[in-house]
């Protein structure tokens, strides 16, 4: 059943390839989507996948990359619209 979720990351989040090692997590997970920094530090993920693999990639997320450190995950449900044929790293906000 697919599954949507708009995330918001928090913590040291910026400058430690969060947005890079996430479009990788999501590509090797058959996720669909973009990331993208925000000015206020944060980083926001739109996703939309299997729902085992929206679990999978959640758990990921929690932790990010190596040299990340995640204080907080907001994620909102969405309802799944199908419209992504990839996963993105968006450059601007």
């Amino acid at each position: 059943m697919p599954k949507r979720i708009h995330v918001f990351v928090s913590g040291l989040v910026q400058g430690v390839f969060f947005r890079a090692a996430t479009r990788e997590r999501a590509v090797a997970l058959g996720i669909k989507g973009w990331v993208r920094n925000l000015p206020d530090g944060r980083v926001e993920i739109l996703a939309e996948g299997a729902s085992d693999r929206i679990a999978e990639f959640l758990d990921w997320c929690a932790s990010g990359p190596p040299r990340a450190k995640v204080d907080a995950l907001e994620v909102i449900d969405e309802i799944p619209s199908g419209g992504f044929v990839s996963f993105e790293v968006q450059r601007h906000f």
